[in-house]
């Protein structure tokens, strides 16, 4: 019963972006914090439950360090095995959308399934896994991992507002992630078609942008399609690595509407579809 009660909290949170009120009575809102706010909340040693978004498995972890994000591990050897089925049963560099709940807070963050480093726990899991908040750095950045941004977006219920906002590079880097990170939702949100992703992302192994030609965005306040020339770089299942080097077209309705991808043009000259 309580599964299914979180489930249907979670169906109407990802509908609407926004606090729901459970059958408890309780008023769960999803929250997007800073990293220094998250910091103190969940201070070294805390313990607390990761909700993944797109399947609604829970698990339990421990903080066990991190300055510039939350190091962490499962908690034991039981919720090891949840996260392992979360990633398919391989563990992978991934980005996840994910909840962190903790007392009575709901939090929008972002994880990836790499054990790594050091790990303290009898728990069956190498290492310690990263999760980012907004704001969160990597260890060799002093900036956002884009991946981790758009997935703390999408947990939050911003990621639509997010796009709908960015200017056309902004939109193509989000795109191009949405393959990397096989992610329907930003694929989705940033393309002008309604297309069926999975078939198409299940290929991705991995993907980067090593080009693109951008003018100063105040520049085109007043347009509605714009070409960007880029050159993507692509390693697809089966195929190995490609490259196109071409334009991705932009589309938008009017100057106050989201720019969207072209997709249909962009996946056959990828040869995607």
């Amino acid at each position: 019963m309580k599964r299914v009660s979180i489930l249907f909290v979670l169906i109407v949170i990802l509908l609407h972006g926004q606090g729901v009120q459970a059958s408890t009575d309780i008023s769960y809102k999803i929250e997007m914090l800073n990293w220094n706010e998250v910091n103190h909340i969940l201070p070294k040693y805390t313990k607390f439950t990761v909700m993944d978004i797109e399947t609604g498995k829970q698990f339990k972890v421990q903080r066990r360090a991190g300055s510039h994000h939350a190091d962490v591990q499962p908690l034991t050897t039981k919720d090891t095995k949840i996260m392992k089925k979360i990633y398919g049963g391989k563990w992978s560099w991934k980005r996840r959308a994910i909840i962190v709940m903790h007392k009575d807070q709901w939090i929008g963050a972002s994880m990836h399934g790499m054990p790594h480093g050091a790990g303290a726990l009898k728990n069956n899991f190498p290492g310690h896994f990263c999760i980012h908040f907004y704001g969160s750095t990597t260890h060799r950045t002093n900036s956002m991992d884009l991946s981790h941004m758009l997935m703390v977006l999408k947990a939050s219920g911003k990621l639509d507002d997010y796009l709908g906002k960015a200017n056309p590079y902004d939109v193509i880097n989000a795109y191009i992630a949405g393959f990397k990170q096989q992610d329907k939702q930003i694929t989705a949100e940033a393309s002008l078609q309604n297309i069926k992703w999975k078939p198409i992302l299940v290929k991705v192994e991995n993907v980067r942008i090593s080009r693109m030609e951008e003018l100063p965005p105040e520049d085109l306040t007043e347009e509605i399609s714009l070409d960007v020339p880029v050159v993507v770089d692509w390693f697809i299942k089966n195929r190995g690595s490609q490259s196109f080097n071409g334009n991705i077209h932009l589309i938008r309705f009017s100057p106050a509407d989201a720019w969207k991808v072209d997709s249909e043009d962009f996946l056959k000259e990828n040869s995607l579809k």
